[in-house]
C-alpha cells in the first residue's frame, strides 16, 4: 500500500507537514472517506497513480506501447464550482409497516436466490469463460475471453452480500490477461462498460485495491484504441495490429452509442487516480459530439451511424435514422450521468436539454391501448429522408431505459416535466409487458400511434389497418388483418413483432427502479415483483436462465444464451428495487449503462 507522509501534533509545522496535509486533502477530494490513497502495486508519480512497469521485459506491457499520436497537453478534469446538486431520491420518511417490510425482505431473498443459482451454474460450468450456455451447460467466448460474466457480476455479488463468492471472484482476476485474446477484433465499447465498469464499481464498493490495479491494466490497453491522428477511438479494434504498433485510423462508419458511451468509465478512473489522460481521451470525443449536435439533419440529436475519421455527423446524400434505442441509447443516457459525476457540468446539461427537447418535439408519442386509461409514452425512431422527418412507431426493449433517463435528468436539472415524462415512458414499457400473453415484452414490436395524445380511445379498425399495413408485401393479397393477428399472436395495440424474443434484458426494471427511488411510489415495487416472477418462471433452465425466442408463445424453445447483463444488470435492479432506499443511493452513486454504480465524489453530491 502507498503510505502517505504522516504528521503528529506539534507546535512546529514543517514545510514537509504542510505539503503532506495538502496532498492528503487533495486525495480525499477524489476518494470516499473509507478509502485509502492507493493500492499496493500502484506508484504515485508526478501527482498521479499508475501501475509500475512489468518486471519481465519479455512480457508485453500496454503501458509501454509507444503512442504514435501522443497528446501534447491533457484536458484536465473540470473544476467543481462548489455548488451542491439537488437531491435525486425521494424523502422516504414514512415508517414501513411490518407486513410490508416482511414482504419486501421475502422478495429480496427470492431475487438473491436467482442470482446465487445463476452464479453457481457459471462457477461450475463456465468459470473464467465469458458466458454460460444455460441450456446445454457449456460456455462461450463473446467479449475477448476475459471472463465477462465474472467481472460484470462483481458488484452484484457485493451488493447482494455474497461476500465469499465475491472474494473468490476477485482472487481469480489475476488470471485475466489483457495482453492476449483469441478474437481478431475487440469491441471497445462493450469492453469498457462491462470490464472497466465492472472493476471500477467493485472497487468503489469494496475498496479492494486489486480491482483498481486491474482497472488500470485494462485502461492501458483500451487507451491504445485512441491512438489515432485525431484521437477518435477505433471501436471495432484490431487488437493484434495495435500490439504490433501499426498505424490506425478511426472509422468513417461508427455506431453512435459505441463512440459516445465511454465517458463515464474513463472519467471515474481519472477521478480516482488523478491521472488526466483518461478523462482527456473521452473529453475530446464528447467535445466533437457537442460541436456536431446542431449540425445534424435533426438538430439536437445524432444519427445512429457517425463518421469518426472526419468528425462529421451530417449527411445530405443519404437517409439517416435517429433513435434512443439500439445503436444510440447510451449516448443520451450518459449526458445526465456525466452531469452528476462531474458535479454539474454545464456542457452536459446543455447537451442533455438539447437532445431531450428534440426527442419531445419529434419522437415521443402515446400508443393506442385497449385499456384506454393508460397514459403512457413511447420513443419512436426518426428517419430523415429528402428533408422530411418520419416517425416509426417502434417500441424496442432497449429504449425502456429512457424512463429512468428522463426522471434522473429531471431531478438533477430540477425540471419537473422531465420527471413526468420519465414516468410515462416507464408506464409505456409496463403496459407492453402486461400486454403480451407471457407478460414479457419482446425485443422489438410496432405499436399504433395515437392521433391525439390528449384523447386516444381504442379504435379496432385503426389497429386492423396498422396490422395490414405492416404485413409483408408478398402476402397482402392472400390474407387479412384478422388472420395476421391470429397467426402472429398479436396482442391488442400491437401491429407487428419484428423480433419476438426476450434476451434477459434489464431496461424496463432499470426505469422502474429509478422511478421508484425518485417518486417513492410503492406500486412500482409491486409491478417489479410481478415482472420478476414472470421472467423467472419463463426463463428458468436446468442450469440457470436463458433468453426466450418468442414471448408470444410460452412453450417455444429457448436460446442457449445468458449474456452477462442478466447477473450484472437485470437481477441487480430487481434486487435494489426491494432494498432499503438509502442502499446504493442515487444521491451517492451514478450507474453506468451496464448497471455498475460509480461513487459520486463527495464534493459533487446533492445536499
Amino acid at each position: 500500500m502507498i503510505t502517505m507522509p504522516s504528521f503528529g501534533r506539534s507546535t512546529t509545522i514543517t514545510v514537509t507537514g504542510i505539503i503532506a496535509f495538502i496532498l492528503l486533502l487533495h486525495v480525499n477530494l477524489f476518494r470516499s472517506p473509507h478509502s485509502q490513497p492507493g493500492p499496493a502495486s500502484l506508484q504515485y508519480i508526478d501527482g498521479v497513480y499508475r501501475l509500475p512497469a512489468k518486471s519481465d521485459p519479455e512480457k508485453f506491457d500496454w503501458a509501454r506501447r509507444p503512442q504514435l499520436h501522443p497528446v501534447q497537453q491533457y484536458l484536465p478534469l473540470p473544476v467543481h464550482s462548489g455548488a451542491e446538486l439537488p437531491k435525486v431520491q425521494y424523502a422516504f420518511t414514512e415508517k414501513e409497516s411490518s407486513t410490508r417490510a416482511a414482504e419486501r425482505r421475502q422478495r429480496l431473498a427470492e431475487v438473491k436466490f436467482a442470482m446465487k443459482r445463476s452464479w453457481d451454474a457459471y462457477r461450475r460450468h463456465a468459470w473464467l469463460a465469458d458466458e454460460l450456455l444455460p441450456v446445454s451447460g457449456g460456455n462461450k467466448t463473446a467479449f475477448g475471453g476475459w471472463a465477462a460474466t465474472l467481472v460484470d457480476s462483481l458488484d452484484t455479488l457485493w451488493i447482494m452480500d455474497l461476500k465469499e463468492e465475491f472474494q473468490e471472484a476477485v482472487d481469480s482476476i489475476v488470471q485475466i490477461d489483457f495482453t492476449a485474446t483469441t478474437q481478431k477484433s475487440i469491441n471497445v465499447f462493450e469492453t469498457t462498460i462491462r470490464y472497466l465498469g465492472g472493476f471500477l464499481s467493485a472497487y468503489d464498493l469494496s475498496d479492494d485495491k486489486r480491482l483498481l490495479d486491474k482497472s488500470l491494466e485494462l485502461a492501458d490497453m483500451l487507451y491504445a484504441a485512441f491512438d489515432t491522428p485525431n484521437r477518435m477511438p477505433i471501436l471495432r479494434w484490431d487488437f493484434h495490429a495495435a500490439r504490433k504498433g501499426e498505424e490506425q485510423v478511426a472509422s468513417d462508419h461508427v455506431v453512435l452509442a459505441e463512440m459516445g458511451s465511454l465517458c463515464l468509465e474513463f472519467t471515474r478512473l481519472s477521478q480516482i487516480t488523478r491521472d488526466p489522460r483518461w478523462y482527456d481521451a473521452v473529453a475530446r470525443v464528447m467535445d466533437v459530439f457537442r460541436d456536431q449536435q446542431y449540425q445534424s439533419n435533426i438538430p439536437g440529436m445524432w444519427p445512429l451511424i457517425v463518421n469518426g475519421r472526419d468528425m462529421e455527423f451530417f449527411s445530405k446524400h443519404s437517409s439517416q435514422v435517429f433513435s434512443i434505442a439500439a445503436l444510440g441509447d447510451s449516448v443520451y443516457e450518459y449526458l445526465p450521468k456525466m452531469y452528476a459525476l462531474l458535479g454539474g457540468s454545464e456542457q452536459y446539461a446543455a447537451m442533455f436539454n438539447g437532445a431531450m427537447n428534440t426527442l419531445m418535439k419529434h419522437s415521443l408519442f402515446r400508443p393506442m391501448t385497449k385499456q384506454g386509461d393508460v397514459d403512457a409514452l413511447v420513443p419512436g425512431a426518426l428517419r430523415f429522408l429528402e428533408e422530411k422527418i418520419t416517425v416509426q412507431a417502434e417500441l424496442q426493449h432497449l429504449s425502456c431505459f429512457s424512463g429512468g433517463m428522463f426522471a434522473l435528468g429531471g431531478k438533477l436539472l430540477q425540471n419537473d416535466s422531465y420527471v413526468a415524462i420519465g414516468r410515462k415512458l416507464t408506464d409505456g414499457c409496463i403496459w407492453a409487458y402486461d400486454n403480451f400473453p407471457t407478460k414479457i415484452m419482446p425485443e422489438v414490436s410496432n405499436v399504433v400511434r395515437c392521433k391525439d395524445d390528449a384523447s386516444c380511445p381504442w379504435d379496432e379498425d385503426e389497429w386492423n389497418r396498422a396490422v395490414y399495413d405492416l404485413a409483408p408485401f408478398e402476402i397482402k393479397d392472400s390474407t387479412n388483418s384478422s388472420e395476421l393477428i391470429k397467426n402472429n399472436r398479436l396482442p391488442p395495440g400491437i401491429a407487428s413483432i419484428p423480433d419476438p424474443g426476450y434476451r434477459l434484458r434489464p431496461e424496463a426494471i432499470e426505469s422502474i427502479f429509478i422511478n421508484y427511488r425518485i417518486t417513492g411510489d410503492e406500486s412500482l415495487q409491486d409491478t417489479a415483483w410481478s415482472m420478476f416472477k414472470t421472467v423467472y418462471a419463463h426463463t428458468r433452465t436446468e442450469f440457470a436462465h436463458a433468453a426466450m425466442k418468442d414471448v408470444t408463445n410460452g412453450t417455444a424453445p429457448m436460446e442457449d444464451s445468458m449474456e452477462s447483463f442478466w447477473t450484472a444488470e437485470t437481477l441487480k435492479y430487481y434486487y435494489l428495487v426491494f432494498c432499503e432506499p438509502e442502499y446504493v443511493s442515487l444521491d451517492e452513486y451514478v450507474f453506468n449503462t451496464e448497471a455498475h454504480p460509480f461513487r459520486r465524489p463527495e464534493y459533487v453530491r446533492g445536499g
